[in-house]
């Protein structure tokens, strides 16, 4: 059996099913793996990654390198996916994140959540299936992930996920919807910082920060940087300001850990018009307005990694009525899309996620090279 095999096998023992079953007929270990090759292969579907394992040159891949001698069919498959408790299939993924980050600084980590669309559209699902995803910044790849039923209960699930991972050190980014006392409280309970954006829920701290950015006087003490990017007939400007000096600011020591404030303007000039927003943000960290541009910019890792989910896995299409086998699913492609990313950090490869895969369906032996 191959090493990396081997390895893998070793954290997928380890999870747990959320009833009795003692592989009678087929491993649940060896179900995930065949799960997670197939997934490589850019297979979207149970369906696919069963049909692709049953293929006679497949089958003797899956025995000489991983030891499987028998694939399930089709319902077996999909009952077994089924059987995982995903709370601990999520910390054995989250035992293997930290084996890829090999003891480097977490840096910034970006919370955001994502809906999988089918799942509003089928009867199994009182709502539809939210899932709550924690990503590293630095390196592109998923941490952790917690799902709910509807994207109602995002705040409090983002606290529980805070509660549940290793944070310390770390700057954490989320959107204005997590601008919540309490979730700051957690964050820096759990030895961590915070950059949030104020919008409309928190409208006086907003107000507040608005009104001392607009004064010209003040404004000149406050650290700044622009940045001007032109993409065809379109030009925008971008000038972040920050500042320590928060004394004034009403209830800030509300706000725990809270040192500083910043803001960003953007300014758009298109031959359609001009268009002028501003954005503001809280943080128990003192950012430079560079460092400001820089960390805010981070939170799109996670909404880049919801992208990926979609384009190449058809998240969005999955019609699993198990919710259970979709989270196990969602986790699995986190597996694949983490391991291509540090694949692709490592080597500096700029071939597209898609093509990599489409390499793995034409040689299996081609995953090896991202595990």
């Amino acid at each position: 059996m191959n090493n990396i095999i081997t390895d893998l096998y070793e954290y997928f023992e380890e999870v747990e099913t959320k009833k009795d079953y003692l592989g009678y007929f087929y491993s649940l270990s060896e179900v995930i793996v065949i799960a997670v090759l197939g997934t490589f292969c850019g297979l979207k579907s149970i369906k696919q990654i069963q049909k692709w394992a049953i293929d006679e040159r497949i089958r003797a891949f899956l025995h000489i390198t991983c030891g499987i001698t028998e694939i399930p069919c089709y319902s077996w498959f999909t009952q077994i996916l089924g059987l995982i408790k995903p709370e601990s299939f999520n910390k054995q993924f989250t035992k293997w994140v930290l084996t890829l980050v090999g003891g480097r600084e977490k840096g910034t980590i970006s919370f955001d959540g994502k809906t999988v669309r089918s799942t509003g559209r089928m009867k199994s699902y009182s709502k539809p299936l939210h899932i709550v995803s924690a990503q590293l910044a630095e390196f592109g790849i998923t941490y952790g992930q917690k799902a709910i039923d509807g994207k109602g209960n995002e705040i409090p699930t983002v606290r529980e996920l805070l509660d549940l991972l290793d944070i310390r050190g770390c700057l954490i980014v989320a959107d204005a919807l997590n601008c919540q006392k309490e979730t700051v409280n957690t964050i820096i309970e759990n030895g961590a910082d915070y950059l949030l954006p104020v919008k409309g829920n928190q409208s006086t701290l907003e107000m507040d920060i608005a009104d001392y950015v607009s004064d010209d006087e003040l404004r000149k003490d406050m650290d700044s940087v622009t940045k001007t990017e032109k993409n065809r007939d379109r030009i925008e400007k971008r000038t972040a300001y920050t500042t320590f000096e928060i004394d004034w600011l009403y209830g800030y020591s509300e706000w725990e850990g809270l040192v500083c404030i910043g803001a960003i303007n953007r300014h758009f000039e298109s031959p359609t018009g001009i268009s002028n927003e501003w954005h503001y943000y809280i943080s128990s960290k003192k950012l430079s307005a560079q460092e400001l541009f820089d960390c805010v910019r981070k939170e799109w890792s996670v909404e880049t990694m919801h992208w990926l989910l979609d384009v190449h896995f058809a998240e969005d299409f999955c019609r699993v009525a198990e919710q259970n086998t979709q989270e196990s699913l969602n986790i699995i492609r986190k597996i694949v899309l983490n391991s291509i990313r540090v694949y692709k950090n490592e080597n500096d490869v700029k071939t597209p996620f898609s093509e990599l895969m489409f390499d793995c369906l034409l040689n299996p032996q081609n995953i090896f090279k991202f595990l």
